[in-house]
């Protein structure tokens, strides 16, 4: 008796890709970064830091940590260790005995001498000024690289944190699943004029208004402009600069 033979089933066709789209203007996004630069014109990060090096290290000791956390970690820490060689002959046990207090301590005390010694051996003991080598350090991924890129070379990168990642989603302005979804949507729309001091504006943003739990929409500088589902107010913060110049 003859056995059936086997149906081939036919190849799947390739799910089409969803094209993440901003739903701002060009001239609606160029306002809401307007009124970001008037209400904080020189935003700065909030990680304590002395120079390259040591904000590298905040940096990444900052990863599943508050920057308030860090800080208080790290002022003893860079009293006596501001430089990979200093850091370095601290040693890995008298780091981690500064930086207990942050989450996965035992961890980030192994990358912090294990990037001073690669600072030391292969960039002259300096923090390189390219993503490219930045990412290659011990503990520095992509959103590291671009906060040092940005503080301290004063390059216009994008770090997606996960106030950015929120904020992006919730009022549309950049959706995506991932930090770097967010990120390449951010990168393209933002006007030049305000690249510079952008991911801090986000951050900020969504640190102290566009808050995890509950947005405070009445403090919102960009409320009228937003098209977030859960907005509670259609008015800005009352900022007299914020209207545009004549």
């Amino acid at each position: 008796m003859e056995k059936p033979k086997k149906k081939i089933a036919a190849p799947r066709k390739p799910a089409r890709s969803r094209k993440r789209k901003t739903v701002y203007s060009p001239e609606e996004i160029h306002e809401i970064f307007r009124r970001f630069s008037v209400q904080r014109p020189e935003p700065k990060g909030e990680l304590e830091h002395v120079n390259a090096f040591t904000l590298l290290v905040a940096v990444v000791l900052s990863a599943q940590a508050t920057d308030a956390g860090v800080n208080k970690a790290t002022r003893d820490l860079f009293k006596v260790a501001d430089t990979p060689e200093k850091m370095l002959a601290l040693g890995e046990q008298k780091v981690g005995e500064h930086i207990r207090t942050i989450g996965l301590w035992r961890n980030k005390a192994k990358n912090v001498i294990a990037l001073s010694e690669a600072l030391i051996r292969d960039h002259g003991s300096q923090v390189p000024d390219s993503r490219e080598a930045l990412v290659t350090l011990p503990g520095v991924g992509r959103k590291t690289a671009n906060v040092v890129l940005n503080m301290s070379f004063g390059q216009p990168t994008m770090a997606v944190d996960t106030h950015i990642l929120r904020i992006g989603n919730r009022i549309g302005l950049a959706p995506g699943k991932t930090p770097e979804q967010v990120e390449d949507t951010l990168v393209k729309i933002i006007p030049a004029e305000f690249m510079r001091h952008a991911h801090h504006w986000l951050i900020l943003h969504g640190r102290y208004v566009c808050k995890a739990r509950k947005p405070d929409c009445p403090a919102c500088v960009i409320a009228d402009i937003c098209k977030s589902a859960e907005k509670t107010s259609e008015m800005p913060a009352p900022l007299m600069e914020l209207a545009p110049q004549a």
